[in-house]
């Protein structure tokens, strides 16, 4: 088990992974990896800088010298981030960046290249790390793995809605589609597949709101880390 307490919950696209990561990170006053966030930030920037998409080496190199910064603002939002000094918050969400972010998950360099990076978020009084290989390969160490799931028809609903909301043009059926698709490049890559660690407690979200979900996970953490309260801090005895 880590000395600094890690819980990471890992699951596919829509699965209220993002969301839980960071009410959880907030609640507990702890440090938020979102890890996805990372991978989308390689694929915009690689695009931008017109490296061929079959260049699996120049996007790895790409991957090497990321420059990119989170700028933390009102808790109840998600941070900034800023690449190469260039707010893109919001076309980091963008399905388009999904898409290039789940073809350059799937390059072992770009992996290996964001590992010590993605690790370099661990640092007291705990880390909530969120992502699709955090249990397994990122942090096996943890004291908490926590899986969540959800069938695709309800993960594109959430993502319909969520698109609609900020005045987005969508087809469901086209998110199904894509939802699929990304789902099975995600388990099939040969490195860090989509998978819950042997020892992940998994959840199964479909029927569930976030308020529900919340008050599992947590739950969870109660009973994996009795000691830990509000901020963080291991309880005196």
């Amino acid at each position: 088990m880590s000395a600094i307490p890690v819980v990471t919950i890992d699951g596919p696209s829509g699965s209220g992974k993002g969301t839980i990561s960071r009410h959880l990170a907030q609640q507990l006053g702890w440090h938020f990896l979102d890890s996805g966030a990372l991978y989308r930030l390689v694929g915009l920037g690689a695009a931008r800088h017109g490296i061929a998409s079959q260049d699996d080496a120049g996007i790895a190199d790409y991957a090497r010298q990321l420059d990119v910064r989170f700028e933390a603002g009102d808790p109840d939002q998600e941070p900034a981030i800023y690449l190469e000094k260039q707010n893109v918050t919001s076309e980091l969400r963008t399905e388009e960046t999904g898409a290039l972010a789940s073809r350059v998950a799937a390059i072992p360099a770009v992996r290996e290249a964001l590992l010590a990076r993605q690790r370099q978020f661990l640092q007291a009084p705990g880390l909530v790390a969120d992502g699709r290989d955090m249990g397994t390969t990122v942090f096996p160490q943890a004291n908490l793995k926590i899986f969540l799931t959800a069938s695709a028809e309800v993960r594109a609903q959430r993502r319909y809605k969520q698109l609609k909301e900020k005045g987005n043009n969508v087809s469901l059926s086209a998110l199904v589609h894509d939802i699929n698709q990304r789902d099975e490049r995600d388990a099939s890559r040969s490195v860090s597949p989509l998978v819950p660690a042997d020892d992940s407690i998994i959840l199964d979200t479909s029927a569930m709101d976030i308020a529900q979900v919340m008050q599992r996970v947590q739950a969870l953490v109660h009973q994996a880390l009795p000691d830990v309260t509000p901020g963080g801090l291991r309880a005196e005895h």
